[in-house]
């Protein structure tokens, strides 16, 4: 016996009353708690239907409770807020009023003037004849595979509540993000690559980390941020290979250094942040092989990289099918830093460059998939944070001088649409008013929204939950319902 172990012992012999009191109490409360919460309290998650048994493993893959019809999640997010009048939800009274004050109330964020009809044409496209604009010609062929929510409706016009409410379920309060909800009831198929992986080129969005938070779920379940400008390896994930000591090593270095972190969380009453640590390790060193690999868009054939294009946001498409063919449950698509849909000028110009930039890659996305045969289980999302007015923004005197020719946020009525993954395909669901501004039939609100895609993942929203500071959390909150027109 070591003095340690020794000096320890002798120690514990000699407690105070209120030592030994509070020791037998919170030994009491332990075992009203496990029997209160069951195997939650191991931290498995809270499923309908999914007991777990046996330790949990936040990573390893498990089955969702309910019949499922997608497997994983490609979220290509259109950071800024796209144009609904101007993509996917044409309004002709837009033209019949340019340049006219609009016959509705408009409670805007700023200043707007007349009607400013859209500067594309829409064409029909498919046996579903649905019209799309004429900037996204490559996504527009895959309408019959696309459901189109032109109903959506968020809370606030600006942009950092309006994303994490997009993201996390909540505009105010820390919260973990949908990817990392998914992860947390399904885990991911590939144990030598992050479940949640988010590619935003050049930088962070706005609100940075927080997108791809995991909140108070474990630490492990957070996204992994990689930035698809970089093509080497070795700065896409910084770190990811050691050049100084050979495999066998690091694992005998690893396997020493995982034991003392397991010893030290027996002590610390399994800490999750410390197991998040444990978990990341691991990771790390299991990605030196496999993400070498994921990431490298050369392997592909000549063909398949010309059908997907030139530019980052192609490159970050054919990686994005690269993940999820390798089993990676959640991948985010940032397109762009910043906000680069938020075209409050010269919208004409803007949108046009923006959707040329989306629009091959996206287009060769959906073909790459449904050949492939992964469409059907991959549920591929399009949108933003909101929308954008159908009203000219004005300048205002101090500020946005020469905002004349572009349109303001809008919140009340925007588009997203969603492919693949069970989705009743080439349908339009809900509309806004004839101008385009408020969501009037069906409105789908983010929450409803959040259900809908839980619910083709297997999930009932209000059973998939976690519970944190004495309550019951959900991505939902308390709100959604499940759209089942949308799903096929």
């Amino acid at each position: 016996m070591s003095d340690y172990d020794h000096n320890r012992q002798i120690r514990d012999l000699f407690l105070t009353r209120r030592e030994l009191i509070g020791r037998m109490g919170n030994g009491f409360a332990a075992l009203g708690l496990m029997s209160l919460l069951g195997e939650s309290a191991l931290g498995s998650p809270s499923l309908q239907g999914g007991a777990q048994t046996g330790p949990y493993n936040p990573m390893a893959p498990r089955k969702p409770p309910m019949p499922a019809k997608a497997k994983r999640v490609i979220f290509l997010f259109m950071n800024g807020g796209p144009s609904q009048v101007d993509t996917f939800d044409p309004k002709p009274q837009l033209t019949k009023y340019n340049g006219q004050v609009i016959p509705l109330n408009l409670p805007t964020e700023r200043r707007t003037g007349a009607a400013m009809a859209s500067p594309y044409t829409f064409k029909k496209y498919g046996q579903s004849g649905i019209e799309v604009s004429e900037i996204f010609p490559h996504v527009a062929e895959h309408v019959d595979d696309m459901c189109i929510i032109r109903s959506m409706h968020a809370d606030v016009p600006n942009h950092e509540p309006s994303l994490m409410l997009m993201n996390c379920g909540d505009a105010r309060q820390i919260r973990p993000s949908m990817g990392s909800w998914v992860l947390y009831g399904l885990g991911t198929e590939n144990q030598n690559l992050p479940g949640f992986i988010s590619m935003c080129p050049g930088g962070f969005p706005i609100q940075e980390t927080q997108n791809w938070q995991s909140g108070f779920l474990p630490g492990v379940l957070a996204g992994t941020y990689i930035d698809p400008n970089q093509t080497d390896i070795d700065k896409i994930v910084e770190n990811i290979r050691n050049h100084y000591t050979l495999p066998s090593d690091q694992r005998e270095q690893l396997d020493l250094v995982q034991k003392l972190n397991r010893e030290h969380m027996t002590k610390r009453d399994n800490d999750p942040a410390l197991e998040s640590r444990i978990q990341s390790f691991e990771l790390a060193y299991r990605m030196q092989t496999e993400a070498t690999d994921a990431f490298d868009v050369s392997k592909e054939s000549q063909a398949t990289r010309d059908m997907y294009g030139k530019g980052n946001f192609s490159r970050q498409c054919l990686i994005a099918r690269r993940l999820a063919e390798r089993g990676v449950r959640f991948i985010q698509l940032y397109h762009g830093a910043g906000q680069p849909w938020d075209s409050h000028d010269d919208i004409a110009v803007a949108h046009r460059n923006l959707a040329r930039e989306s629009d091959q890659g996206i287009g060769a996305l959906l073909t790459d998939l449904k050949q492939r045969g992964m469409l059907e289980e991959t549920l591929v999302i399009w949108g933003g944070e909101f929308g954008r007015t159908p009203t000219v923004e004005l300048p205002t005197p101090g500020s946005n001088a020469g905002k004349s020719n572009g349109r303001d946020h809008n919140h009340y009525g925007f588009t997203y649409w969603m492919a693949g993954g069970g989705v009743k395909g080439g349908t339009v669901y809900g509309a806004t008013d004839e101008f385009g501004f408020k969501a009037e039939t069906n409105p789908v609100h983010v929450h409803d929204l959040h259900a809908t895609i839980l619910h083709l993942l297997g999930f009932d929203h209000t059973k998939l939950t976690y519970r944190h500071a004495g309550r019951d959390f959900r991505l939902t909150d308390v709100y959604g319902n499940v759209i089942h027109d949308l799903i096929a």
